[in-house]
């Protein structure tokens, strides 16, 4: 798997075929990559929300710990060497279903709270972030809420 990540990193290649869906890798790296800015935006990507993020992984794509860890090293080395988040949302937007997008934003709004607070600029991401990929503010709320439940911190 990790060898396939890696290939999709170094060649993105063109747009996808015309109701083509995203292979589980995509899904992976683009959530990653999505995952691993959110909790850079307060310029500490700290223990907490590395460990957040690695067992979110691990739960949510059924991926082992270690597995886990790599693909978050592979997303933080690509995030600190790119100047844009477009190919990520671009992925999410044109090859997610509606579900999975509003999955994802909660899974963001899990690690921008991993260290117990909000960040000015780690919420105007997932603002921005919520726009493109297509999620109204209502349900972007409702996420927010359920992963502040799952972290059992009042909002």
């Amino acid at each position: 798997m990790m060898d396939r990540i890696r290939t999709f990193f170094l060649d993105r290649g063109g747009a996808p075929a015309e109701g083509a869906r995203h292979s589980e890798d995509e899904l992976h790296l683009a959530a990653t990559a999505l995952l691993v800015e959110a909790a850079c935006m307060d310029d500490d990507f700290d223990a907490e929300e590395r460990a957040t993020v690695q067992r979110m992984l691990s739960e949510r794509f059924g991926m082992d710990p270690a597995e886990a860890g790599r693909l978050v090293d592979l997303a933080e080395q690509k995030v600190a060497e790119s100047v844009e988040l477009f190919s990520s949302v671009r992925t999410v937007k044109d090859r997610f279903d509606h579900d999975e997008r509003v999955e994802l934003l909660e899974m963001l709004w899990e690690v921008v709270y991993a260290d117990g607070s909000l960040h000015d600029y780690e919420a105007n991401l997932l603002r921005r972030l919520a726009a493109l990929i297509h999620v109204t503010d209502q349900e972007s709320g409702q996420a927010r809420k359920r992963a502040l439940a799952k972290l059992n911190i009042q909002g």
